[in-house]
């Protein structure tokens, strides 16, 4: 294994507060992968930032009243504030508007004009006479004219995941003005030429191993049905300009710029601290280095065609992902979620409801990973109390209860492990090394699923050892069980950590655990269950969970719009 290891979670786009389809689909995997790394004492680099430009931030600042630099502005610091919140540990968050994105992505279009891989178009493009201006793609929709969805952009149908040219919309109109009084008119801009590359994608993708079958067959399918050029620039005002000749007041479009963005904003870390930071290390190809990103599958093809061959196009040998792993959509309630209509749960609203570890938990226990999963109150409710109130909590609670009331607040010494310890550390053992497979293998629902099996075997356990029928009559037994169990819940609390780093690290307070003793557990499993040292004092702590009543679920319900409203597009 590499021991320094990049990972990048697609860009959130400013225009507005991210659902938690958008939060399972690359931001909260990538957060769990990389909190995994650090604890097994790899160097980790985890980036991310808002993307800034293209139309919807336009949109969304004309809609809230604001010019587009201050809507962004003010969006960034509420998405980091957000992301904060959920616990997600990048080591940097940026801009796709910062100057560092600027420069590079002019740096990439020169390089790739210098290779002969641009080229000057007239093209066809939407105009409005009701808006006086060209209509880039986004402030097109219409209908698909190969799934016949009626809510495509014009660069991108959500519902069958086609890239598309707003022309060939059909019914189109205008997302400015809702006005169907468009006409075609011809324009100047700057094509990508994918198909001069396309070998040089073919031959990269050929080598990459260990993609989820998602991944690879959204870029399998592009090449196959043949990489066609693209426009990479745009008629817009805000953006980065096209720094070329006769290309005055366009912008490079956010497609293009958006992936550079991961450079740049690695290189808005270094320039916090230039002189212990080099940026160019992590992404000038190092052997010593894994790159890893996280996605939804809508974004797929931009990852693995259009950004690999601007890099590679460019010659300077930048690393390019060794792992791309792709995720399905998260559905609210039979629909889709809706940001416009705010039809679904948000990151801002789900943490007034809850604590951020009971959305982490779901959400990674039915992560979207081989196709889509649909998001429902009922079963949200069904696995906090099951699996968060009656699993782990349960464990901590009763356990540390025990202690309290029993060995005075202390861990045990007294006792000698014997025949159930020993067929709990071969269970804990078993779970434990499945956990690690599914974690490195970015398997975040089996990695649950071994993590929720690892809890219940502290519960079984428990059962078994009834420390609270021995101690009328051995208290040495039950002395043994307790401590046994209370060496069990700190080994929970540290393997949790990735998925619920919040409570877990309530659980390690609560047992007055050092730095060391929450280091990812070594091979010998009986030594890591007894960690612990006799005497030392314990604390109860507060309820880790609490259940979820089928009123309040029910009020959330009519709340969030749950009722099947909007429904998901044919495909």
């Amino acid at each position: 294994m590499p021991q320094r290891h990049l990972i990048t979670s697609a860009l959130p786009y400013i225009n507005g507060i991210k659902h938690l389809g958008n939060l399972i689909g690359s931001m909260l995997p990538a957060d769990v992968y990389a909190r995994y790394l650090r604890q097994r004492g790899q160097e980790v680099l985890f980036i991310c930032g808002t993307d800034e430009h293209g139309t919807p931030a336009e949109l969304a600042a004309a809609a809230a009243g604001l010019d587009v630099a201050t809507f962004c502005a003010q969006q960034h610091r509420v998405q980091a504030e957000l992301c904060a919140r959920f616990s997600l540990s990048f080591d940097h968050f940026g801009r796709s508007s910062a100057p560092q994105n600027h420069a590079l992505t002019q740096h990439f279009a020169a390089l790739l004009a210098q290779h002969g891989f641009t080229e000057a178009r007239s093209t066809r493009q939407l105009y409005s006479r009701v808006d006086g201006s060209f209509l880039p793609d986004r402030y097109v929709v219409g209908t698909c004219p190969h799934c016949g969805s009626d809510s495509a952009r014009g660069d991108q149908c959500e519902a069958c995941t086609r890239v598309l040219d707003a022309v060939d919309l059909l019914a189109p109109r205008s997302a400015i003005s809702g006005s169907t009084e468009l006409e075609v008119r011809e324009t100047r801009h700057l094509f990508l030429l994918q198909s001069k590359l396309a070998e040089q994608v073919r031959a990269w993708l050929d080598t990459r191993v260990g993609w989820n079958q998602l991944t690879l067959s959204i870029a399998r399918k592009w090449l196959e049905e043949g990489l066609q050029d693209r426009c990479i620039t745009r008629d817009l005002s805000w953006g980065i300009p096209v720094n070329q000749p006769g290309f005055e007041g366009k912008v490079f479009y956010v497609w293009f710029d958006a992936p550079i963005g991961y450079l740049a904003a690695t290189r808005e870390w270094s320039d916090k601290d230039p002189t212990h930071r080099d940026w160019k290390a992590w992404w000038a190809a190092p052997e010593d280095v894994a790159y890893t990103q996280f996605m939804a599958k809508d974004n797929v093809p931009f990852h693995t065609i259009s950004f690999p061959a601007t890099v590679l196009g460019s010659g300077e040998g930048w690393k390019l992902p060794d792992v791309i792993k792709g995720f399905s959509w998260l559905t609210y309630e039979g629909g889709k979620f809706s940001t416009s209509a705010r039809r679904g749960i948000f990151m801002d609203v789900a943490l007034e409801l809850l604590p951020a570890d009971y959305w982490r938990y779901y959400l990674l226990a039915n992560a979207p990973e081989s196709q889509d999963f649909d998001f429902s109150w009922d079963h949200f409710a069904q696995t906090v109390n099951k699996d968060l109130v009656g699993v782990i909590g349960n464990l901590v609670n009763r356990t540390a209860t025990f202690a309290s009331s029993r060995f005075e607040g202390r861990v045990p010494a007294s006792g000698t492990p014997g025949e159930l310890e020993a067929r709990l550390y071969a269970t804990v053992e078993e779970s434990l090394r499945e956990l690690e497979r599914q974690l490195s293998a970015l398997e975040l629902r089996k990695a649950t699923q071994a993590l929720r099996t690892l809890w219940a075997a502290g519960n079984v356990y428990l059962d078994a050892a009834a420390p609270w029928r021995a101690i009328k009559t051995d208290p040495a037994l039950a002395g043994t069980a307790l401590r046994t169990v209370l060496n069990l819940i700190r080994l929970a609390a540290v393997v949790s950590r990735p998925f619920i780093p919040e409570t877990s690290g309530r659980i390690a307070e609560a047992l007055g655990c050092s730095d060391e003793e929450l280091s990812w557990p070594g091979a010998d499993v009986r030594r890591e269950l007894e960690r612990l040292p006799g005497g030392r004092p314990l604390r109860v702590p507060p309820l880790l969970f609490r259940p979820l009543e089928a009123d309040v679920v029910a009020q959330w319900r009519a709340r969030f719009g749950g009722t099947g409203a909007v429904t998901r597009s044919k495909s």
